[in-house]
């Protein structure tokens, strides 16, 4: 079996087995090969111990950070390339770091200690494939599985558990039984992992093809670290327009909007505020009055212990506050909430509007979707043709306003609010000569 390895990658092999070491090529990078995906980064493993790296790459910048575990990266043509020496772990008492690191000359040793059998193999063009533990074929049938015995494994380092389901998620793989009763069962080892590393795993996930499989069977791992979906699951919303339970809702809504980790995330969360909110009229059914605004606070309180950056936070929260907002494809209407929101959360609510709507039962799915479809449409034709909706493109500023003797700084800002909703509702042309001498009489009238 053949893989096509670049330019850089071949010299990296030479260079160490014209040194006398033995080098591969390992882990992603032959998984995704074997795959016909180009990897996004290529690591090596090797015989050479660190000191041995380092004075076979002298003519190169090396950078030594990881030098304790084995790993010199390797500046080659502008690219950072990791190379590691072969080693056997020890006990892994903090479920995340081995307590201690034994370097090793045996290609064997470093590939038993790796995570899962498609992360497992090893390649150069003069050994060929070294796969001792049938990660070629479970490439080939779709399959994740773990390297020896899976409990092993995930008490040495917990996010082994995440990974397994992002990989699931991401190349659409399944679980093998005995890896997935070890998930299941170990899953309580992810309280303490920190939540950064947590977050990184978990937004692949989302975006991963597989995901809402994923996070549908293994939703009780997901509620290790986001206890409070524990309240969507089985949750039965008793409404004509749900003919799904709030968990499986959310799922779907998942599933129908793109994967992008901001839009992934916010329709995980959208109704998450729904149990709180519930009330029952004497029909028996359900209304959810404010559950926008609940679930945005749960998932601020969510994001921010998972470490999100807070431009994010707040772009989601924004977006689950205003995703059950009824639009119209009214062309005053819809300038107001582009002042307020701005023209990419209107574009982004319509997406997620979309696919919530697709996540509910076929009760007005249709004359859902067509006002939908022509609220987007009144959108897109009032910020395509640069109509005004917000103080950059009204034709005056505060400088103008200044000149003509408006001189407190919050009643510059009060003007021009008042000046551009007077445009938005077509009471005044964007036009500098009508605004400045609307502005005027405004101040006068006020003197």
């Amino acid at each position: 079996m053949e893989i096509k390895l670049p330019q850089h990658a071949e010299l990296i092999i030479d260079k160490l087995r014209d040194s006398g070491y033995s080098c591969y090529a390992v882990g992603g990078c032959v998984r995704d090969s074997l795959r016909g995906v180009k990897p996004h980064d290529w690591d090596f493993t090797t015989s050479a111990q660190p000191d041995e790296i380092e004075r076979v790459f002298s003519d190169y910048r090396t950078i030594t950070v990881g030098k304790r575990y084995g790993t010199v990266a390797v500046l080659i043509g502008g690219e950072l390339y990791e190379i590691t020496t072969y080693r056997i772990d020890g006990e892994y008492s903090d479920s995340r770091h081995p307590d201690e690191v034994r370097f090793s000359d045996r290609i064997q040793d470093d590939l038993a200690r790796r995570d899962f059998t498609v992360n497992a193999m090893a390649y150069n063009p003069y050994d060929g494939l070294i796969d001792l533990y049938g990660g070629a074929q479970d490439l080939s049938f779709g399959v994740i599985r773990c390297v020896g015995e899976p409990r092993l494994r995930f008490e040495e380092d917990a996010l082994r558990i995440l990974r397994a389901l992002r990989f699931a998620a991401v190349l659409g793989f399944t679980i093998e039984p005995e890896t997935s009763d070890a998930i299941l069962d170990q899953r309580k080892l992810l309280s303490g992992i920190a939540y950064e590393r947590i977050r990184e795993e978990l937004l692949k996930l989302l975006c991963g093809e597989n995901a809402g499989f994923i996070l549908r069977r293994y939703r009780r791992v997901i509620a290790v670290f986001i206890p409070e979906l524990k309240g969507t699951f089985d949750f039965e919303q008793h409404s004509e327009h749900h003919n799904r339970d709030l968990y499986r809702h959310t799922i779907a809504a998942v599933n129908n909007v793109e994967p992008e980790p901001l839009l992934r995330v916010t329709m995980l969360f959208h109704d998450i505020g729904k149990p709180l909110a519930q009330t029952t009229d004497k029909r028996g059914v359900c209304h959810y009055r404010g559950h926008q605004q609940i679930g945005a606070a749960m998932t601020r309180e969510i994001l921010r212990r998972l470490c999100m950056p807070s431009v994010f936070i707040d772009e989601v929260c924004d977006l689950i506050r205003w995703h059950d907002e009824r639009f119209k494809p009214e062309t005053v209407m819809l300038k107001g909430y582009l002042k307020r929101l701005g023209a990419d959360a209107m574009q982004k609510l319509m997406l997620i509007q979309r696919a919530d709507i697709l996540a509910q039962s076929p009760f007005k799915r249709e004359e859902k979707l067509s006002n939908l479809s022509a609220v987007s449409e009144e959108l897109n034709r009032i910020i395509t043709s640069g109509e005004c909706y917000s103080l950059r493109q009204l034709a005056v500023n505060g400088s103008d306003l200044l000149h003509i003797g408006i001189g407190s700084g919050v009643q510059i800002g009060q003007t021009l609010d008042t000046l551009l909703d007077k445009v938005i509702g077509g009471e005044l042309p964007n036009e500098k000569e009508s605004l400045l001498s609307y502005a005027k009489n405004m101040i006068d009238n006020i003197d």
